[in-house]
C-alpha cells in the first residue's frame, strides 16, 4: 500500500513526538510505501482546523537513524532543510544527491492540512495514495472529551472527507516510563492491525480510530471492537487563569512542553434591562488563561460508563478500534415544519 502518514504531535522529539519514527520504520519494513507529511510544531487539540489567510511554507525533515541515548530512550538525530534533496521528484533516478535518503514534509499549519497537502502536493510520482494514518499520538485519543478536540482524528477526519480511507492512531501510556521495546512492539501490532483494516475496510466506515496501549506484552492483547464514550467535562472551565504579565513583556508557553504537562497530569451573570431602565454598564477584569483540561473528567466518566466503550478498554489494557463515520450525524425524531 501507498500510505501518508500525519499526526498532530509534530516530527521526532523524545519530549513530545517519540513515536512516530517508530511506527513509519514498521511500515516501511512489512513493505508499504510510506509518505509524510507532520506539522513543522506540536500541533494537539486543534482538531480539523485550517489557519485561514495564512500562507504554508513547507520544510524538508531527513530522519536520521534511531538510536538510544544514555538514558535509554530512542533518540533521532534527523535534520531539517529550507530545501528538497535534488533529483528526489523522481527517487533513485542518476544525479540523486541521496537516492536512498528518507525526506519527510513539515509544514507551518495543522494536521489536517497535511492531509490535503500530501493527498495532492507532493507525492503523484509514488501512485495514488491508499491509506491516510494520522498518529500514533502521543497519548490516548478515547472518549468524546478527547477525541473531538484531538488533531490525531482530525487529520484523519480530513482524509475521510477528502474521500480517503483513514485511520486514527493513538498511543496510550499509563506511566513516564516509555520503555523502546514496548513502543517497538506497539508499532509492530499497529502495522498488522492498520493492514487488517485496510484489507477488510467495512463501506459503511469512513475513520477507524485505534487505541494501543503502551505496556509489556502488548502485542498478545486483545483487540476489541468498541463504540465511542459519549461524556462531557463535568469539573468547569478547561482553562487556567494565569498571572497577567507587565505591559511590552510577552509570555509564550512552549507547546511541546505544555502538551507533556497536560498529558502526564492527571462572576455572576450580566445585569438585565428591568422596568425599561438601562443597566449599569458591566465591566470586566483583565485575566489571561491556559489550556488545562481536567483529565481526571475523563477517566471518571469512563469508569461510570462501565464495559463496552473505547475508555474503558484502553483502562484495561486491551487493544480498542473504534468505527466511526465523518460527520455530524442527525438526530431521528424531528421531521416537518418547526412551528414558532
Amino acid at each position: 500500500m501507498h500510505i501518508l502518514v500525519t499526526n498532530d504531535d509534530g516530527p521526532p522529539s523524545n519530549q513530545s513526538s517519540p513515536y512516530v519514527h517508530t511506527l513509519i520504520s514498521q511500515l516501511q519494513s512489512a513493505g508499504h510505501t510510506v509518505s509524510v507529511v507532520l506539522p513543522h510544531v506540536q500541533r494537539s487539540w486543534i482538531g480539523k482546523a485550517h489557519m485561514v489567510g495564512q500562507a504554508i511554507t513547507p520544510t524538508y525533515y531527513r530522519p536520521g537513524a534511531v538510536r538510544r541515548d544514555s538514558t535509554g530512550a530512542l533518540n533521532n538525530q534527523g535534520t531539517t532543510s529550507k530545501t528538497p534533496l535534488a533529483g528526489t521528484i523522481r527517487e533513485g533516478e542518476e544525479g540523486d544527491d541521496e537516492p536512498h535518503q528518507d525526506e519527510w514534509v513539515l509544514i507551518d499549519s495543522t494536521p489536517a492540512s497535511c492531509v490535503q497537502i500530501g493527498l495532492h502536493h507532493f507525492f503523484e510520482s509514488r501512485g495514488p495514495i491508499d491509506l491516510v494514518v494520522s498518529g500514533p499520538n502521543y497519548g490516548r485519543n478515547t472518549t468524546a472529551c478527547f477525541s473531538l478536540s484531538s488533531g490525531t482524528l482530525g487529520g484523519a477526519m480530513e482524509a475521510a472527507v477528502c474521500g480517503k480511507r483513514a485511520i486514527a492512531l493513538s498511543y496510550a501510556f499509563f506511566d513516564k516510563n516509555h520503555d523502546p521495546e514496548i513502543v517497538a512492539g506497539a508499532s509492530r501490532i499497529s502495522v498488522k492491525i492498520i493492514e487488517n483494516l485496510a484489507a477488510n475496510w467495512k463501506p459503511d466506515v469512513h475513520v477507524y480510530t485505534v487505541n494501543v496501549p503502551l505496556v509489556e506484552g502488548v502485542e498478545q492483547k486483545k483487540v476489541l471492537w468498541t463504540r465511542m464514550l459519549q461524556n462531557t467535562w463535568t469539573s468547569g472551565s478547561c482553562f487556567q487563569e494565569v498571572e497577567v504579565p507587565d505591559e511590552g513583556e510577552k509570555v509564550a508557553e512552549d507547546a511541546d512542553k505544555a502538551e507533556v504537562e497536560i498529558r502526564e497530569s492527571e462572576e455572576g451573570e450580566a445585569p438585565t434591562s428591568m422596568n425599561g431602565k438601562k443597566p449599569k454598564a458591566f465591566r470586566y477584569k483583565h485575566k489571561h488563561f491556559k489550556w488545562a483540561p481536567k483529565i481526571t473528567d475523563v477517566y471518571e466518566s469512563v469508569e461510570r460508563g462501565g464495559p463496552g466503550s473505547d475508555g474503558w478498554v484502553v483502562k484495561e489494557k486491551d487493544i480498542s478500534v473504534t468505527p466511526l463515520r465523518a460527520n455530524f450525524m442527525h438526530v431521528d425524531g424531528f421531521e416537518g415544519e418547526l412551528k414558532l
